[in-house]
């Protein structure tokens, strides 16, 4: 647990491993709240993607969440939740980016069918925008900058997510006992743009 929050434990797993996901489950025995963050891009023009990097993303952010509904649903507290996660290019179509589009948009279809499955326990999605997490650092420092100042110009928020961000989107999603079947898009507005 985290200082001076009860009951709050952080654990991983391999979603691409249902054995794995199963084993949580036991570990766990009931809980309250599942958020599952994971995820495996596979960016590029179609002539460019790997056929295992667009089937990795699927399967940490689509059927790795569905396979830890499968086998956490029944382990949820009344007034329980999931919380997945899309992301803004299921929204904002770029050439580069079909396989990510794809995946958070199938990742969005994932949170309203289960929600409605899994009725009452609630399933929502945060879709985040460009956020200043690290997952961008591959680009290089210069050209990170460059894009987060043309972001911060481009998008009505004139800024770059950070983590705090996502993180109270998240809260909110879970404790809001009358949010169900929804992606939250805590992008800055990036879909106006």
């Amino acid at each position: 647990p985290y200082a001076g929050e009860p009951d709050i434990t952080v654990d991983n797993v391999d979603l691409t491993d249902e054995p794995s996901i199963i084993s949580l489950g036991e570990r766990l025995g009931t809980l309250d709240h599942v958020v599952s963050t994971a995820s495996a891009r596979a960016r590029g023009r179609l002539a460019e993607l790997d056929r295992e990097a667009v089937r990795a993303s699927f399967d940490t952010k689509v059927i790795g969440p569905l396979m830890l509904a499968k086998h956490l649903a029944p382990r949820i507290n009344d007034g329980g939740s999931f919380v997945l996660f899309s992301g803004v290019a299921a929204f904002k179509i770029a050439v580069g980016t079909l396989a990510v589009a794809i995946t958070n948009g199938a990742a969005d279809t994932l949170t309203r069918s289960l929600a409605l499955e899994l009725a009452p326990i609630r399933v929502n999605a945060i879709s985040p925008g460009v956020v200043d997490t690290g997952a961008w650092d591959a680009l290089g420092e210069q050209r990170k900058t460059e894009m987060f100042a043309d972001m911060s110009v481009r998008n009505p928020a004139r800024r770059i997510g950070t983590a705090d961000d996502i993180a109270s989107a998240v809260l909110f999603a879970l404790t809001n006992t009358f949010l169900t079947g929804v992606t939250l898009a805590v992008d800055g507005g990036e879909v106006l743009t």
